[in-house]
């Protein structure tokens, strides 16, 4: 049972084997209420830390059962917030928060922030730079996307990851990448609430780490995500600070912070992906109002500016006031960092992962979080089976980070042994 002693949070359906977020509570004094995943055991004589209670709940089988144990857990002895990493649960904990009482976004900004398609019309209603886009409803729908300008982008409205993304250049093949999605999106998530078909936005794809309090914005970070062409838009690198030209870097915080507001978001923090259209105009991808990759962007953020980024979320998500906060202007920086995505390269039976070990003990890196094994299977695109491993490092700047990179490409790899299926 949690005590008046110190603030208690509950945190829905966050890995356990991902530590950022339960160290940042852990130096924050905050105790936490876990929601493990439902694919994680996680046992009481192992918790991680800050945790004090496991709560099992199945938000996705039963959501009304989850949100009625809540509210008995809340009244039996309250907790003081509610917060998630993982973006499906996003409207969920707006909705219990709300139900509850407790400081939250609300459901309307959570539903923005999630649906890809009221995304857009949000942003579009802002005068907010955004490609042209059509929502489908149904995958029959495919034609009302023929006026867009070719090659196009199609995505679950409500996806996360790389899961269902896929590019269309011709208009022939626009009717297949639909159903193909729609049918993918059915299978993996069990339900298709709708698609997004918009326009392909030629440049490379920064990500930026924001808090937000009391309707102020502060953008921690700006980091660089290359440049995915497509087909389906693997995720690959991850490196901050991105090296752009200042009034580039300004335009950018000013579309965020602009996002920010267009989509209500008020409180807690957000990660953003976007575009620089041409090189120069940033386009939002997505903003997800939460820190993103499970913690991966506490990481990024907290090593480039020294600030704890995921413990003041957690303050904000409990109602108290974050302890490093200054709206407007860019954030001093301290050094570098990134996340090297290992990417699958293949797909069948993964037989061995090569690399692995060796980059554990390089001083250079600082975590090595793998999440495919020998014996996992991988799913060949627009399936999407997870990555293979997160590399975390530190650096001196983004030019030795770079070069950091480029090393990994050529001395991690897998071996895949090929599914009868497939043969």
């Amino acid at each position: 049972m949690t005590t008046s002693q110190s603030p208690t949070l509950v945190l829905v359906y966050q890995r356990s084997t991902l530590p950022w977020i339960f160290e940042s509570a852990q130096r924050a004094g905050i105790r936490l209420i876990l929601v493990p995943r439902p694919d994680e055991a996680v046992t009481e004589d192992q918790l991680p830390p800050a945790v004090v209670e496991l709560l099992p709940l199945d938000l996705e089988a039963d959501r009304a059962g989850a949100l009625a144990a809540l509210r008995r857990r809340y009244q039996a002895d309250p907790f003081q917030g509610i917060v998630t990493l993982y973006d499906p649960a996003v409207p969920f904990v707006a909705e219990a928060a709300e139900s509850l009482g407790l400081p939250g976004i609300g459901h309307r900004a959570a539903v923005g922030a999630q649906d890809k398609r009221v995304m857009r019309e949000r942003l579009a209603a802002a005068g907010l730079n955004v490609p042209g886009f059509v929502r489908l409803d149904a995958p029959q729908d495919w034609a009302a996307a023929e006026a867009l300008t070719f090659p196009v982008v199609v995505k679950p409205a409500h996806g996360f990851s790389s899961l269902g993304v896929m590019r269309a250049d011709r208009l022939t093949d626009l009717k297949a990448a639909v159903e193909e999605v729609w049918q993918l999106c059915l299978s993996k998530l069990g339900q298709v609430a709708g698609l997004v078909v918009e326009e392909y936005l030629d440049g490379p794809e920064f990500a930026v780490e924001s808090l937000a309090h009391r309707g102020e914005v502060q953008v921690l970070s700006i980091g660089d995500k290359g440049w995915p062409e497509g087909p389906y838009f693997e995720e690959s690198i991850y490196r901050a600070p991105a090296l752009l030209p200042e009034e580039v870097l300004r335009d950018i915080r000013r579309e965020v912070v602009a996002a920010h507001a267009a989509l209500e978001i008020t409180d807690g923090p957000t990660h953003t992906e976007l575009r620089l259209h041409g090189g120069r105009h940033p386009y939002l991808l997505e903003m997800g109002a939460r820190i993103g990759g499970s913690g991966v962007s506490h990481y990024i953020a907290s090593r480039v500016t020294g600030r704890d980024f995921a413990a003041d979320a957690l303050r904000i998500a409990a109602g108290l006031p974050p302890h490093a906060f200054q709206p407007g202007g860019p954030v001093g920086e301290i050094g570098a960092a990134a996340n090297y995505i290992v990417p699958c390269g293949g797909f069948g039976r993964i037989e061995a992962i090569h690399g692995l070990d060796e980059l554990r003990a390089d001083p250079r890196v600082e975590h090595v979080v793998q999440m495919l094994f020998p014996g996992d299977v991988v799913r060949p695109y627009p399936d999407f089976t997870g990555y293979p491993a997160f590399v975390l490092s530190r650096h001196a700047t983004t030019a030795e980070a770079e070069e950091f990179h480029r090393f990994l490409e050529t001395s991690v790899r897998i071996d895949y042994t090929a599914l009868e299926s497939d043969a």
